[in-house]
């Protein structure tokens, strides 16, 4: 009789033995930064998340860099907005300005800037609208502003989340032809049109007042075009392939994870974070194993990144392991 039991025996044959194991060294944490002063507002649907303007983020940042998480993914939430977005450039802007607070005050930490305009734009979509749907040539020319302000302001690396066709090809040149050919592209290569973002446009204040983003996110029913998707940010030069959400596209990793020689990301999004806060509220689940468990499928799915709302709590659970 086979006995793989065996091998289950104790907790210590259990680790000898073990595939996948999740760290710290894994983990990106999303932080929203207002427009403002004397801002620290939680955010209700995603608990213990907040919006912080400059002046009051300095504890978050605090406990980020004591945790030892390397990275931080930032949002911006500006005080005014137009039809272009075009605060995503002005090189004062909200991003801008905190870009230049963390690396100045915060040198350890690595800055990835989200790379998009439905947090910027009056109409809440993620380009210039033409005929009620998001132009994407006319786009692009403004994403290049957007990212070469970034730069400018010492961003460590940029995420481009709109799934405007030609976007990264966009981003490699604009950088490079300003002279920032070391800073590197996490692209959101494979990102669904999902029902799970809704708490995050509570967070960022990005949902759109017209129409949906189905045009350009992707079909949840599509896995082959994933492939396609990140075949082209592949080929124009993304150094990091990512795919959002993540619990329910594991199936979407690993055929990253099988196809391209490049680390994969994905993005633990706010709705899984929103349900199992819910769900362990109610005492229905234990909170901090399904947290574990479900970042732990992420990881075995093939994700060398994580973007994690957890990320702080993921931290603490394995610093005292």
């Amino acid at each position: 009789m086979n006995r793989t039991r065996r091998l289950r025996k104790t907790e210590n044959i259990r680790r000898l033995v073990r595939e996948n194991k999740l760290t710290i060294d894994d983990l990106i944490y999303p932080l929203f930064i207002e427009e403002g002063e004397n801002i620290e507002t939680e955010i209700v649907s995603m608990p213990g998340i907040k919006r912080f303007s400059l002046d009051t983020i300095s504890k978050e940042l605090d406990e980020v860099v004591a945790l030892d998480i390397p990275a931080v993914l930032l949002f911006g939430i500006p005080s005014k907005k137009d039809d272009t977005g075009s605060e995503t450039w002005n090189e004062d802007g909200i991003m801008q300005q905190a870009v230049r607070f963390i690396k100045k005050n915060y040198p350890s930490l690595y800055v990835i800037t989200d790379v998009c305009f439905c947090e910027y734009t009056s109409h809440g979509h993620c380009g210039i609208i033409h005929d009620n749907d998001v132009d994407n040539d006319a786009t692009l020319p403004n994403i290049a502003k957007q990212v070469i302000s970034h730069a400018k302001a010492g961003v460590d690396m940029v995420a481009p989340s709109g799934m405007m066709d030609g976007m990264i090809a966009t981003i490699r040149e604009a950088l490079d032809n300003t002279g920032f050919t070391n800073i590197p592209i996490m692209s959101y290569a494979v990102k669904y049109s999902s029902a799970f973002y809704g708490p995050f446009r509570d967070a960022a204040d990005s949902a759109p007042t017209f129409g949906d983003r189905r045009t350009y996110q992707m079909d949840p029913s599509n896995r082959d075009e994933g492939l396609r998707e990140a075949t082209f940010d592949d080929q124009e030069g993304a150094d990091i392939l990512m795919v959002k959400p993540a619990l329910s596209y594991l199936d979407i990793i690993r055929d990253l994870k099988n196809n391209f020689d490049r680390p994969i990301a994905c993005y633990n999004v706010s709705g899984e974070y929103a349900m199992i806060k819910a769900a362990a509220a109610n005492g229905w689940i234990d909170g901090e194993r399904v947290m574990m468990e479900s970042l732990l499928s992420m990881k075995r799915a093939g994700a060398d990144i994580i973007i994690t709302y957890f990320a702080k709590e993921v931290a603490k659970v394995l610093s005292k392991k």
